[in-house]
């Protein structure tokens, strides 16, 4: 099982737009994203989420499947849906933050913006093959 969390780039621009009657690729905007750009960032934000850890279960949020959809606008900013394993965690006032920081430190990231959400709750078939072989739950 792959782990089931949404990612998605949304840009305001398609590099993949067809180009005009004249025969000219369209021209981009001054400070386009391009989409090695948005890999690059793309791969470091799920490095940075692999480096927070619910303190009470030896796994990193994005295996534990707890990032449902992360979101680069053209100005760079971020915006991350997550839940947690359960609405009554101890910490679920404080892994937003660290999941604000840990994503503000990836380079070309300009401002991260975490969103509590609780549907769809949260199951143990969200986790990643990883974090169901490191839980033994396999």
């Amino acid at each position: 099982m792959t782990n089931q969390t949404e990612t998605e780039a949304k840009t305001g621009a398609d590099a993949s737009a067809a180009s005009d009657s004249s025969g000219a690729a369209p021209a981009k905007a001054a400070g386009a994203l391009t989409t090695d750009e948005i890999d690059r960032m793309t791969q470091g934000i799920i490095e940075a989420l692999k480096s927070v850890y619910d303190p009470e279960i030896p796994v990193d949020i994005y295996e534990l499947g707890l990032i449902y959809k992360i979101d680069i606008s053209e100005e760079r900013n971020v915006e991350i849906d997550m839940t947690l394993t359960a609405p009554g965690c101890p910490v679920a006032g404080e892994m937003p933050i660290w999941v604000q920081n840990a994503v503000g430190a990836v380079q070309g990231v300009q401002d991260v913006k975490v969103n509590m959400v609780f549907e769809p709750f949260w199951t143990k078939d969200r986790m990643s093959e990883e974090a169901q072989f490191a839980l033994n739950m396999f």
